[in-house]
């Protein structure tokens, strides 16, 4: 996510260098066939481009709004997901008390086990959330060349089985190694711990129920997670969306060139910065969309869930009394990830 009042422009200038590159090169060809060879047979009347151009400007707003309903429905889930945490952390303090059978330190000891598996759940999660699949773009050469030079994401560092053997300890983590959902079976396994604390009398029914019901919100609001990174944004809409732009962008120069030379002869080569700026509009809008179509694949316009779960897991830690906190995540070049 970018926390910066707008991107600068050496950070602009990087992320589209490779479509700039592009369309400067469509833009010198047209210009040297008609000026110096007098082709003037490429040229091409300026009404279908501008009609072709209002056709993909509709289909960059459409698929811009849908992109952003994507990214906003996953900040509202991980929205939830902060709310139901916090909840469930108050929850096993405040409802899970010292019973007979275990005193004021054990039940602490309870606590903290009970909190680092939810950590553990948030750490799992994030994780699989930032998992390629073969529609996004986060791993593109473009996009990982800016991504190498403004900022890094924590979960690419392939160190998911040892922060979790680190939470949960060897016999545990082994445990969860084969399971295909590892998020999902953590909380399974909170589930299982407090069926144990209601069958042994130290969680009273009332007290089970709305600490399962915490669960249950947390399975849902993960769930919710699974379908915005398992379907991707409709790859026909997409696909529409890429051949009418690259099409504009191609006949863009061939019409500009015909508009100039009404002027004079020699105002031909100021086609090329005016095709490039007015093409590269729109490639930058539809890469805005691209951007924020996948809104967990770890790219600087995503929602942050590395912050997230780290802020989490600092007041959960905090809950119980603990003394040694995780710093928080910071931006790196005004990027939160």
């Amino acid at each position: 996510m970018y926390v910066g009042t707008r991107y600068r422009l050496l950070q602009l200038i990087a992320w589209t260098r490779g479509e700039t590159l592009f369309l400067t090169g469509i833009a010198i060809v047209p210009a040297l066939l008609i000026n110096r060879l007098g082709w003037t047979w490429l040229t091409v009347p300026w009404v279908p481009v501008a009609m072709l151009g209002t056709a993909s400007a509709f289909t960059v707003g459409f698929r811009n709004n849908a992109t952003y309903g994507r990214m906003w429905e996953a900040r509202q889930i991980w929205g939830g997901i902060v709310n139901a945490t916090r909840a469930w952390g108050i929850g096993v303090r405040d409802l899970i008390l010292p019973a007979p059978h275990r005193d004021a330190a054990e039940t602490l000891a309870l606590h903290r086990r009970l909190l680092h598996s939810h950590i553990a759940w948030l750490t799992a999660l994030r994780y699989q959330l930032r998992e390629a699949r073969p529609w996004e773009t986060a791993n593109r050469r473009d996009n990982a060349a800016f991504r190498a030079r403004f900022f890094t994401v924590p979960e690419h560092d392939g160190q998911l089985d040892a922060r979790l053997l680190a939470l949960l300890g060897a016999e545990e983590a082994t445990a969860l190694a084969g399971r295909p959902n590892r998020a999902a079976a953590l909380l399974a396994t909170q589930s299982a711990a407090l069926a144990a604390l209601a069958a042994d009398g130290t969680l009273e029914p009332n007290r089970h129920v709305a600490l399962y019901a915490r669960l249950a919100e947390l399975l849902d609001l993960q769930g919710r997670c699974e379908r915005i990174k398992n379907f991707p944004y409709p790859r026909q809409f997409a696909t529409l969306n890429y051949w009418f732009i690259r099409l504009f962008v191609v006949l863009v120069p061939f019409g500009m060139v015909q508009e100039f030379r009404r002027v004079d002869g020699t105002w031909v080569w100021m086609s090329i910065p005016l095709s490039v700026l007015v093409t590269w509009m729109f490639l930058a809008l539809e890469k805005v969309g691209e951007s924020t179509e996948n809104p967990f694949e770890g790219a600087s316009n995503d929602v942050p869930v590395s912050q997230l779960s780290r802020m989490l897991e600092i007041e959960l830690r905090a809950l119980t009394g603990e003394r040694e906190l995780p710093a928080p995540l910071g931006a790196q070049n005004d990027i939160i990830v």
